[in-house]
């Protein structure tokens, strides 16, 4: 006998939370761990795989900020394809001017001025860039607004200058970079891929860079980042976390927050 309509509807009725249920449910997570941190901000984290995107603070995320140093990320990559230095081993010299960060007051390589976000170095590979090249590529990476302002703000664009970037942009932009979609060589984007490892175990590699706008600056709005990508089995999570840096002790609640937030995915 064939089945009421009415029973068999009911019969098919789905049992699994949909989509959308655990998106949200995860970000309720997300904003439990705001909270519990006593941090402002935004996070967006993409499930590559999936093409599922978990978000705390929508708006936020698509707000545009200065890279501060997240945009080490692109200075390497146009230094290394440039040439204007040989390697991620070459050594420039520290020029005995005292900075605010103990550890950058010394001779770097690009490994450790990335690990220690050393601006002095970064600003040195900038003014060998030239303005005129670091517009290009910064126009052919279609990377934020692409506002690098005038020759004479060629070592400080991204620290005080137009240049500006949304969370959202930071997802885009790592995206091409995990894909090796970016303009440069395969060489170039293999060094800088393996210098931003902050962490590796047998289980996930964690690949990241902080940025602090704003640092030493008392009168500019203070932004911290964290950006970058997990990678896990065969699959990929993009991140970028965004937030207000009102105390010292936000510094290291950027990567608590972010490995709190991986954590309710069962990731980390």
């Amino acid at each position: 006998m064939p089945m009421p309509p009415a029973a068999a509807q009911s019969s098919v009725e789905p049992i699994a939370p949909t989509i959308a249920q655990q998106t949200a449910g995860v970000e309720a997570q997300f904003a439990q761990h705001f909270q519990a941190l006593g941090v402002e901000g935004a996070i967006i984290i993409h499930d590559v795989n999936q093409d599922v995107t978990y978000e705390h603070n929508r708006d936020r995320n698509r707000q545009a900020f200065l890279p501060a140093s997240t945009f080490k990320i692109l200075n390497s990559l146009i230094a290394l394809e440039t040439g204007v230095i040989p390697n991620d081993l070459a050594i420039l010299t520290w020029d005995g001017v005292e900075r605010m960060v103990p550890a950058w007051n010394r001779d770097q390589n690009m490994r450790t001025a990335f690990n220690l976000s050393a601006v002095w170095f970064y600003q040195v590979l900038a003014r060998r860039v030239g303005h005129d090249r670091m517009q290009q590529w910064v126009n052919e990476v279609g990377y934020g607004n692409q506002i690098i302002g005038s020759p004479d703000a060629i070592d400080s664009f991204w620290l005080e200058g137009d240049l500006r970037i949304t969370p959202q942009q930071q997802i885009e932009f790592l995206q091409r970079l995990h894909r090796n979609e970016l303009p440069f060589s395969e060489a170039t984007i293999a060094t800088v891929k393996d210098i931003m490892i902050a962490e590796r175990t047998p289980d996930y590699t964690l690949r990241a860079k902080t940025g602090w706008a704003g640092l030493g600056e008392a009168d500019q709005p203070q932004i911290g980042w964290y950006v970058g990508y997990l990678e896990r089995g065969d699959n990929v999570y993009l991140f970028a976390t965004n937030v207000d840096m009102r105390q010292d002790s936000d510094g290291p609640a950027r990567l608590e927050l972010t490995r709190r937030c991986f954590a309710s995915l069962n990731l980390l």
